[in-house]
């Protein structure tokens, strides 16, 4: 296989990691009620299955240090946004513009209350993200 073939073989989506059909504002406020149960925090990951840097991202969540911290930690909602057409309301009400790049997270305390919100794309280019940077980016919101 050539260097090429090789990374658009890693970088194309796979399996689907939105489920297209979820109604996303009930889920973040299932996810809320979690969390207060759970004393964690929300991350809701907006993305869509067609992204290969959602899929990158995906993939370093699921990296077994990361995603031990991230299960202690927090609650994950991943709210499909299609192609830019659907529950861009709920990135308007958590101040995250889809618009400038998905994936995008935003963080919510165990309230629902909005800790952060990632407003100029921080993670649209995830290919080209080192591991380092999402470990920050969730040790820096974990519950204090």
């Amino acid at each position: 296989m050539t260097l090429v073939l090789a990374l658009a073989a890693a970088q194309t989506p796979g399996k689907p990691l939105y489920d297209e059909k979820a109604d996303a504002a009930a889920d973040v406020q299932a996810a809320i009620r979690e969390a207060g149960r759970q004393h964690k925090n929300v991350v809701l990951i907006f993305g869509a299955n067609w992204c290969g840097d959602c899929h990158a991202l995906s993939r370093q969540m699921h990296q077994p240090e990361l995603e031990a911290l991230i299960e202690k930690n927090f609650v994950v909602v991943e709210i499909d946004v299609g192609r830019f057409d659907k529950n861009l309301d709920l990135g308007a009400r958590y101040h995250v513009p889809i618009k400038k790049g998905i994936p995008a997270a935003a963080v919510l305390d165990p309230s629902g209350k909005l800790l952060y919100a990632q407003d100029q794309g921080q993670f649209a280019n995830a290919r080209t993200m080192g591991y380092a940077a999402f470990k920050a980016f969730f040790e820096q919101w974990k519950p204090k």
